[in-house]
């Protein structure tokens, strides 16, 4: 009689234990893989004793050669820390893959500072933190495809995923999604003072908002129709919607919104720049 193979699990390390790397590994565990699987490299001790209790995770507060026994390696830490953050570990992780989650360092740099040019690039959004995010994706030529699964996998927990074939178009993924959600917020927060403003409470105002905006994203994501017709189904000439959308348009709101996306993607870019590359 023969008996299934036990899954197996690849061994991850995680530099950087903060709210990103918490969402990947809690998704992670939940979904079966073990906490002594993964490693966290941390120097706060006190992150260090969260992630080991809520977990079961290994933990580091400095690079040793416990790091070589990753299979990929996931880099969490601030953008400016990179590089400092790098260099102990690098004797430890050439033979990894790598998967970076920071903002603005490229993949050449990353490739660099590790020894490896298996290297992943994704830039998520903070939804991920609720398994509701989007992360755009790009994998450098040396990545196999198999190694995209694995990738996929490893950010399931986390929401959806797009990958890019050229890695500049990642600072449209930062300018759309990364940046994104601040931008929906924004216009909750307008909504809420309009609301105030026509005599409504605040929280009343919220409440409207917040079910407005899940509501029609969940509509618009289940319809096969354009936003655009969409749109023009809530909007009877001469009614409220329109007597709204045509304040807006002559306000200029679509135009500006585009410039303001363009900035953002501008800023991604010089942040790559500064970052190195």
């Amino acid at each position: 009689m023969t008996h299934p193979t036990p899954p197996t699990h690849p061994t991850l390390a995680f530099i950087g234990g903060g709210n990103m790397a918490t969402a990947i590994i809690g998704g992670l565990v939940r979904s079966g893989t073990p906490g002594a699987n993964l490693i966290v490299l941390d120097p706060n001790a006190d992150q260090r004793a969260r992630l080991a209790r809520d977990f079961g995770v290994r933990t580091l507060a400095a690079a040793d050669a416990t790091l070589a026994e990753a299979d990929a390696v996931v880099w969490a830490v601030k953008p400016q820390s990179f590089s400092e953050a790098a260099a102990p570990c690098s004797a430890h992780v050439g033979g990894a893959l790598h998967l970076s989650v920071m903002a603005g360092i490229r993949s050449d740099a990353i490739a660099r500072a590790t020894g490896s040019d298996r290297v992943v690039r994704s830039m998520p959004n903070t939804p991920a933190l609720i398994g509701q995010g989007i992360s755009g994706l790009y994998a450098r030529p040396a990545v196999t495809a198999a190694e995209r699964t694995q990738v996929e996998a490893l950010l399931a927990p986390t929401g959806d995923v797009v990958w890019v074939e050229r890695e500049v178009d990642l600072d449209a993924v930062t300018a759309l999604s990364g940046s994104g959600p601040a931008y929906v917020f924004y216009f909750i927060e307008a909504m809420v003072a309009a609301a105030e403003r026509m005599g409504l409470t605040a929280e009343q105002g919220k409440q409207l908002a917040l079910a407005t905006f899940s509501g029609a994203t969940e509509l618009a994501r289940r319809s096969d129709d354009s936003p655009a017709t969409l749109r023009e189904r809530v909007t009877s000439k001469g009614g409220t919607t329109y007597a709204a959308l045509t304040a807006m348009n002559s306000a200029g709101m679509q135009d500006s919104f585009i410039t303001a996306l363009q900035a953002a993607q501008t800023r991604a870019r010089e942040l790559g720049d500064e970052f190195g590359g």
